[in-house]
């Protein structure tokens, strides 16, 4: 009876290890055959940055906007990648509109080249410049418009409009210091482009409190 036994157990430890192979080697071929059949998942975890040098104020990784965008309209991931340049995604969240508004390249590639630029009173260079100078430059290079040299004599020369009307290119005034003494670029949702005492040049919102506080008037060069 014991010898039965004893041949009984050697035969069931013999054919474990052979059971063990033959459920990894079936346990493969799953694996192989779901991988070959499922659906590949394109943009799930695409993220990217722009290329090239970086502006003094860092990147933003546009990977979460991006996807909000295409799920939202619905739109074929790879071609709308292809379409989209990382500049478009980078001023799209800052102002936090869809990225297909930002059509104005020149707008763009302007704010970009100066974005960072250190204030200066009197100042017309990358070296340094105000408020004035600077609305002047970009009116100028994107649109061929040119303005006084001032905030106040800006203010005079245009049209003035409320905040409700105000469109990309127009200019946007402020009391800072005792009457018109700031002047910035608007661009769009409530956003402008400006030079700044504190950060130089750079995109602020005009429903921030200092500037809501201090906003007397939007203005349009005719």
């Amino acid at each position: 009876m014991k010898k039965i036994i004893t041949n009984f157990l050697l035969l069931i430890f013999c054919s474990v290890p052979r059971l063990i192979k033959a459920q990894i080697r079936t346990d493969r071929i799953n694996v192989i055959n779901d991988a070959r059949h499922s659906e590949p998942k394109f943009i799930e975890n695409i993220s990217f940055t722009p290329s090239g040098d970086r502006p003094s104020h860092g990147f933003i990784e546009i990977q979460p906007l991006l996807k909000k965008e295409l799920n939202a309209r619905n739109i074929s991931s790879a071609s709308s990648i292809e379409n989209i340049s990382p500049q478009q995604t980078k001023y799209a969240m800052m102002l936090d509109v869809a990225i297909e508004s930002i059509k104005n390249t020149t707008l763009y590639q302007f704010i970009e080249s100066w974005y960072g630029t250190r204030y200066r009173m009197g100042g017309t260079t990358k070296k340094g410049i105000d408020c004035s100078a600077f609305a002047d430059k970009l009116l100028s290079a994107v649109y061929a418009l040119v303005l006084p040299r001032t905030a106040r004599e800006q203010y005079k020369f245009c049209e003035h409009i409320s905040k409700d009307d105000l469109l990309e290119g127009d200019l946007v005034f402020f009391n800072t210091r005792r009457g018109v003494s700031h002047v910035g670029v608007y661009l769009a949702n409530g956003h402008f482009v400006h030079s700044s005492r504190s950060q130089g040049v750079m995109i602020s919102s005009l429903d921030d409190s200092y500037y809501s506080r201090r906003f007397i008037s939007g203005g349009r060069v005719n």
